[in-house]
């Protein structure tokens, strides 16, 4: 009896816990495991599959195997025995039978796989038995821990003797503000004293306590007196509140944290952003040219799971930038595609006669400059805004198609994308609902790359590139037993660099003459609400 590998795997195929009793490379046991799924049957509680060089004998436990990988002259008997005993060890040290309690105990199921099998021959012991040599003591180990455990305690002591000794520093330092200041007191200065306890407080220690002699304290009575002007008398002698509790109560709650980051734990501190780097996270790409004009078009479609579509809608933009001020007095020629079904209409401020007539947006006061966006203004100035609302399914730019079909125990989910020769699609993610889960799903194949979110219960179908080479492609993704309608709504996200209106800035004209200024333009396609539902 020779036993190769004792494992644990999943269902659908992924390894848990592996222990090689023989020398085998990680290739040759994954390519083993990895087949195993493939050869195992159903409706059998204990059996055994065999290969042309290796037999398994393996055990279902609730969502997992457990499995032996052996050689074929082994003593089939002796397997069935083997199997058996570590069947009874799993449970007690793993106390979920689950993919997540297998990995909290991995180590421990490796050392009991070890008391059973050794050089892959089974050793003579008893669940009794194994649990006992696991849990023996070592000298050498109780030692170590006793070492660590004095050096810990003794960082404790320092850590506490340094925070008492700065805790009186600070006191002799307070006593010794508060003694020179009972000098200016004794000079005529009645009411001063209570309203600088009030300060020493608000300040937390960190006006007074942070200098030494009479120059700070002179110079912080002195800003006491200008902000007290005007103070009703009787405030001088009310006990402080409000923001000087606050600073006090922030200082020891920082003091409190320190001593937790000096013992080693990981303190996770709430850092609120400023607002000028909120704004400055959000904004665009810097601008470079003087003049930028932004086309953006916005699709929202809702399409029918058993086929055609109930709300195709596009909204596009063009906007203006502009860097200079001296570049302001301009009108800006485009030139559009041609689709009937786009209605254009222009800002309030533009003439309209001139972009019917020449497709040319310039103000009505042609003396009026286009105002000039700041380095933070991403929108810039809306020109013109356009729509286009259609019943034909060919101007989809993305259809896609989900078949779910359960069969036995499991559901299979097929879906395949089509995309129209309209567009190059970018960074397309199909956002796939799928029921509560307790694994990722086993997907079979796929034309791109996938990721689950686990968090959301979501499959996430990744094509970074849809062009000429692959407008049609699939997914297959295997999941337990569910309803149809839980893979739905599927949500869809793309960009593309062309638009429906293929509207183009073909000239910039200054109105105070001399040659055009240098401007660029960016196109782009996104989608707003993409849905198959």
């Amino acid at each position: 009896m020779v036993v190769l590998a004792a494992s644990i795997v999943s269902k659908s195929g992924k390894i848990l816990v592996s222990r090689q009793f023989v020398d085998m490379s990680r290739i040759r046991i994954e390519g083993l495991l990895a087949a195993f799924p493939k050869l195992v049957g159903t409706g059998k509680q204990h059996t055994y599959v065999e290969t042309e060089n290796v037999r398994y004998v393996y055990q279902p436990i609730e969502a997992l195997y457990l499995l032996l990988v052996t050689n074929k002259q082994s003593n089939i008997l002796e397997d069935l025995e083997t199997l058996r005993l570590l069947s009874k060890l799993v449970p007690e040290y793993s106390y979920s039978l689950d993919e997540e309690g297998i990995c909290k105990t991995a180590f421990e199921l490796l050392f009991a796989f070890d008391e059973v099998i050794s050089l892959g021959h089974k050793e003579n012991v008893t669940v009794a038995q194994v649990k006992q040599y696991c849990e023996m003591e070592s000298h050498e180990e109780k030692l170590h821990k006793l070492v660590v455990q004095s050096k810990i305690n003794e960082t404790k002591d320092v850590m506490k003797r340094k925070a008492s000794e700065i805790d009186k520093s600070k006191i002799e330092k307070n006593r010794g503000d508060k003694g020179g200041f009972m000098s200016l007191q004794s000079m005529g200065s009645g009411r001063i004293e209570s309203t600088f306890s009030d300060m020493s407080i608000s300040s937390g220690g960190g006006g007074f306590g942070s200098g030494s002699g009479f120059g700070l304290a002179t110079t912080d009575v002195e800003t006491f007196s200008s902000k007290s002007k005007g103070r009703p008398p009787s405030s001088a002698n009310a006990p402080p509140k409000g923001l000087g509790m606050q600073l006090g109560k922030s200082q020891r709650t920082n003091q409190f944290l320190e001593s937790l980051k000096a013992e080693g734990e990981v303190i996770l501190e709430d850092v609120k952003p400023i607002a000028g780097q909120s704004r400055a996270a959000a904004a665009a790409p810097p601008l470079t040219d003087p003049i930028t004009l932004t086309v953006e078009e916005k699709i929202n479609v809702s399409l029918k799971r058993d086929g055609g579509m109930s709300n195709f809608d596009v909204q596009g933009t063009l906007s203006l930038q502009i860097l200079n001020q001296e570049d302001g007095l301009i009108q800006v020629q485009i030139e559009t595609g041609g689709n009937p079904g786009i209605l254009f209409k222009t800002h309030p401020n533009m003439n309209k006669e001139l972009f019917t007539h020449e497709n040319i947006l310039g103000l009505k006061d042609p003396n009026r400059p286009f105002p000039t966006g700041q380095a933070g203004d991403a929108a810039g100035v809306g020109l013109l805004k356009w729509r286009m609302q259609s019943a034909d399914e060919s101007m989809v730019p993305l259809t896609i198609n989900c078949w779910p079909s359960v069969s036995g125990n499991e559901t299979y989910v097929s879906i395949e994308y089509e995309a129209s020769t309209m567009f190059d699609l970018r960074n397309v993610v199909i956002s796939v609902p799928l029921p509560a889960l307790r694994e990722a799903p086993s997907v079979r194949q796929i034309d791109g790359e996938w990721r689950y979110d686990s968090r959301n219960s979501v499959l996430e179908w990744t094509i970074l590139l849809i062009d000429n080479s692959n407008r049609s492609g699939s997914m297959e993704f295997v999941v337990p037993p569910a309803d149809s309608s839980s893979f739905f709504p599927i949500s869809v996200r793309f960009s593309a660099t062309s638009t429906y209106s293929d509207l183009k800035v073909v000239n910039i004209i200054p109105l105070r003459g001399g040659a055009p200024p240098k401007f660029s333009q960016r196109t782009v396609l996104i989608t707003e609400n993409y849905q198959v539902v």
